[in-house]
């Protein structure tokens, strides 16, 4: 396995646990719990990042915050946070596959 493909499954396993946590807060409707969850991840998240990715990409993906809401339904407002890392995600993913094989020393 090359090094950028560890670093592009390391960010499809991130996306799988958000999908995981984002599913469950639709299920259990506990957002208090739900938002401590995705602290935890996004702070992970951002350690496997700067390891695998470098601290650009890493420090981009820690800079995402979700605008402002206003819907007062919590389970919204939350999947519209999980919908800002999920964006961030991509864009740290795309940023990997352009770096191509040897890029992985940023």
């Amino acid at each position: 396995m090359t090094d950028q493909q560890a670093v592009v499954q390391a960010i499809e396993c991130q996306a799988k646990e958000l999908e995981a946590i984002s599913k469950w807060v639709a299920q259990e409707l506990n957002t208090v719990m739900g938002s401590e969850r995705l602290a935890k991840w996004k702070a992970a998240t951002t350690a496997v990042l700067r390891q695998q990715a470098g601290n650009r990409i890493a420090g981009q993906f820690a800079q995402a915050r979700p605008g402002p809401s206003f819907t007062n339904d919590l389970v919204e407002e939350f999947q519209d946070e999980v919908e800002t890392y999920r964006t961030a995600l991509a864009a740290a993913l795309k940023a990997v596959r352009a770096q191509g094989p040897a890029g992985s020393s940023v």
